[in-house]
């Protein structure tokens, strides 16, 4: 349930209504706009009678909220929210950012990518630390030295981070380390635990879509970090499991306005991940773009066959240069002024 309160209602007015609310053994999500306030009503609402509660000087009116996802839902918080990443970079909101590099660190060429994807534009460098993989046989990511690799990287560039968190009992390594954004991946989309642990935290978190995941599943993953206080959530559509086989997902560009229809929160893209080969990784960073994405995370490779994971789907910093033009001529097409 949310409440639009008046204008004409005061802060003390405000907090005596919350108050009176949350006595009632409910919770709250206050979202004060440009244009109104809310104050959204956690709980079993069907034990409140929204005619008592317009009867309230303060309150303008009353609307109850079926979706089951309350804090991600753009009703309670009906202006986009910006996730301040760290280094000056903000995202969501009209603020559009490319987070670009190697699908796993691997050593020293990380530098070198991170160089080559900041000159060509990119204002987040990538990079997986602990590497989630199908076969336990396969390179697992070079664990928290990886992270110290990105960390230097971000010190000499002055770009915020973003790498994979994969277990709830290294979350607090990554926030000692002030990892700037923390990274859930497809095969933990629905890890509750760590979705818990994560939403402890005030580290900004990007939440992949699931390998098989709907809209409204992806939405309560994210209502699951949100629940424990951390509101700094991105999401991203990374391309879900079909019955086609020429690519490695079915990148799914209409979940992209389906989000930003039913969620306040920030919506990206990751064409790398959604196709699985270099040669549709472009067309696919131009589509999300213009449907609307706030948003890429595109992999990069300086030497892609010889990438120790994923080789297959990385652009070259040639091809990245070349993307990033056409990507800032699609957002400036999808955002200018038309009489």
């Amino acid at each position: 349930m949310i409440v639009v309160v008046k204008d004409s209602a005061t802060k003390d007015q405000l907090a005596s209504f919350t108050a009176w609310i949350e006595g009632r053994g409910f919770k709250t999500n206050l979202s004060q706009g440009d244009n109104e306030t809310i104050v959204g009503i956690i709980g079993d609402t069907t034990q409140i009678d929204p005619f008592l509660l317009e009867s309230m000087d303060i309150v303008e009116r009353v609307q109850r909220v079926s979706e089951p996802f309350k804090k991600a839902n753009r009703k309670f918080h009906p202006e986009d929210t910006v996730v301040d990443c760290g280094h000056g970079v903000l995202l969501g909101g009209g603020h559009f950012q490319v987070m670009a590099g190697p699908c796993s660190v691997e050593g020293a060429n990380l530098i070198q990518i991170a160089r080559a994807v900041h000159a060509s534009g990119a204002t987040i460098l990538r990079g997986g630390a602990y590497k989630p993989r199908t076969s336990p046989y396969s390179y697992q990511g070079m664990g928290e030295k990886g992270l110290d690799l990105l960390l230097e990287a971000s010190a000499e560039l002055d770009m915020p981070v973003v790498t994979e968190v994969m277990d709830p009992r290294d979350v607090q390594l990554f926030v000692d380390k002030k990892i700037d954004i923390m990274q859930i991946g497809a095969r933990n989309a629905q890890n509750f635990s760590l979705l818990k642990e994560v939403g402890k935290t005030q580290t900004p978190v990007l939440l992949k879509r699931g390998l098989a995941e709907s809209v409204d599943e992806l939405l309560m993953a994210a209502e699951y970090i949100m629940s424990e206080g951390n509101a700094n959530v991105i999401l991203c559509e990374r391309g879900i499991r079909t019955f086609e086989t020429r690519t490695r997902n079915t990148f799914d560009v209409n979940a992209i306005p389906v989000l930003h229809q039913l969620t306040h929160l920030p919506v990206i893209g990751d064409p790398s991940h959604a196709t699985g080969y270099t040669r549709y990784v472009r067309p696919i960073a131009y589509a999300a773009t213009a449907a609307g994405a706030d948003g890429l995370e595109i992999e990069v490779h300086n030497k892609p066959s010889e990438a120790w994971s994923d080789g297959a789907q990385a652009l070259t910093p040639d091809q990245f240069s070349d993307a990033m033009k056409r990507i800032g001529l699609i957002r400036a097409a999808v955002t200018a002024e038309v009489e």
